[in-house]
């Protein structure tokens, strides 16, 4: 199973892409748990994450995540901000999925 963790202001705005993800992923048949946490929760989560995206407004926080991401082995990226204002959770799972596997 594939841990993909989104990260957001509040945590609130990605829960419909998360749901689109979740939604593309069944359809496929890919096995991934997907969640969202606010800002202040991403750091603590990054442990149980094969992939860390942070929402295009959080888009200055990458540097400090990125020391976290790196020692512990998990990639880190920002959404695109035009597949995070479409929703577009088959765009989203397919970088999510491209980072993991390198």
């Amino acid at each position: 199973m594939k841990e993909i963790l989104l990260a957001c202001s509040s945590g609130m705005s990605t829960s419909l892409l998360v749901k689109k993800m979740e939604e593309e992923a069944e359809n496929r048949g890919v096995d991934v748990r997907i969640w969202a946490v606010a800002q202040d929760k991403a750091v603590q989560e990054l442990e149980n994450a094969d992939v860390l995206l942070i929402g295009p407004q959080m888009r200055f926080m990458k540097k400090k995540y990125a020391k976290t991401a790196e020692e512990a082995g998990t990639p880190l990226d920002v959404i695109d901000p035009v597949s995070y204002g479409r929703v577009d959770g088959k765009a989203v799972l397919d970088h999510a999925l491209k980072l993991i596997d390198g």
